[in-house]
């Protein structure tokens, strides 16, 4: 059986990367259709072999339409998101406009797959924000076998997760460094070329930003609502890939043995952690991976029952697109998209 899949947002950084990943995991779509404003209507983007043309989302019908992918960010979302799913087209969204309510359920696959039976409340599912994604794959088999008690994580985000224009900002500012022109910052709120800022989205009133907010949010919803977080988010001059150092706080004791062969073992993980030169991941070497790697696996005498990790992965794939094509694979397998406009 194959599906009618469109993709909101399709000249986006993630948009892109869901047309490689739909095309290279051989997802059984009937027809690919490719959607974003009107001022892209026309432009070509590729799935494979094939070349795709860009049409108006405000004139596409969704009543044919099984599964539609939206990465077109959080305004869109809210406005077209329940306007598809009225169609009877299951939406899968990348933004944060749908995280947080209770009849939409925010899916990790190799974490909280049994969740997606609630996606019939409304017919939208929540994709996570990127650094959650790859944070809580990492903890699902720990808090399985030790139960987590706090988290206290610090993440390390590249340019991409701000979008293209952010991605050429780091680029013409490290070039404007080395010819001494000047730096120039427009998308972010001080230069990121050779620089870190520890600011990701708007300030909250306690402090935080909402980018460290939502890493504590969906985390409690993904994994478990006990558990205390606390996150630190930091803006780094990386392309691609999004990086966090997390400590780890269990109720049970657990060595960092046991952690390293339990990861090993874990769906979407890969263990890279030799104690010696370059025996770890960076965020430069997952880009482009689908898995989330972990490295830098030890105690910490600091806290009974504590162990520290370093977690790496492609933002763009599992952090966003991945994740979203693994949440339409996940409907597949189940059988929920029976009785549907399947082709």
């Amino acid at each position: 059986m194959e599906y009618r899949i469109a993709i909101v947002g399709a000249t986006g950084n993630v948009g892109r990367e869901m047309l490689d990943i739909l095309h290279e995991r051989g997802f059984p779509a009937s027809e690919v259709a490719v959607l974003a404003s009107r001022r892209s209507q026309g432009t070509e983007v590729s799935f494979g072999e094939r070349t795709l043309k860009v049409q108006a989302l405000d004139h596409f019908d969704f009543s044919a339409t099984d599964i539609a992918l939206m990465s077109a960010g959080g305004d869109v979302s809210r406005e077209w998101s329940p306007r598809i799913a009225a169609k009877g087209c299951v939406v899968i969204d990348n933004s944060s406009a749908w995280r947080y309510d209770a009849d939409v359920p925010l899916i990790v696959p190799e974490v909280n797959a049994d969740a997606v039976e609630g996606f019939s409340r409304r017919n939208i599912i929540a994709n996570p924000n990127c650094s959650t994604a790859q944070l809580v794959v990492a903890l699902k088999p720990l808090h399985d076998r030790a139960r987590i008690r706090r988290i206290v994580v610090a993440t390390y985000q590249s340019v991409s997760g701000a979008g293209k224009d952010a991605m050429d900002e780091l680029f013409n500012q490290t070039r404007a460094v080395f010819v001494a022109d000047p730096v120039e910052a427009r998308k972010f709120t001080k230069r990121i070329a050779f620089n870190v800022i520890p600011h990701i989205d708007v300030f909250m009133d306690d402090g935080s930003t909402k980018e460290e907010w939502k890493v504590v949010a969906e985390t409690k919803k993904i994994l478990d609502k006990s558990i205390k977080v606390t996150c630190t988010a930091v803006r780094v001059p990386v392309f691609i890939g999004h990086s966090e150092a997390v400590n780890i706080e269990f109720e049970r004791p657990i060595s960092a043995d046991e952690a390293r062969a339990i990861l090993r073992e874990a769906p979407g993980c890969l263990v890279v952690d030799k104690r010696e030169n370059g025996g770890y991941m960076t965020p430069f070497e997952s880009a482009g991976e689908d898995a989330t790697y972990i490295s830098r696996i030890r105690e910490d005498p600091t806290v009974e029952n504590g162990l520290n990790i370093w977690v790496v992965a492609d933002n763009l794939r599992k952090g966003a697109a991945l994740n979203a094509v693994q949440i339409a694979e996940l409907l597949v397998n189940r059988g929920l998209l029976v009785g549907r406009k399947a082709a």
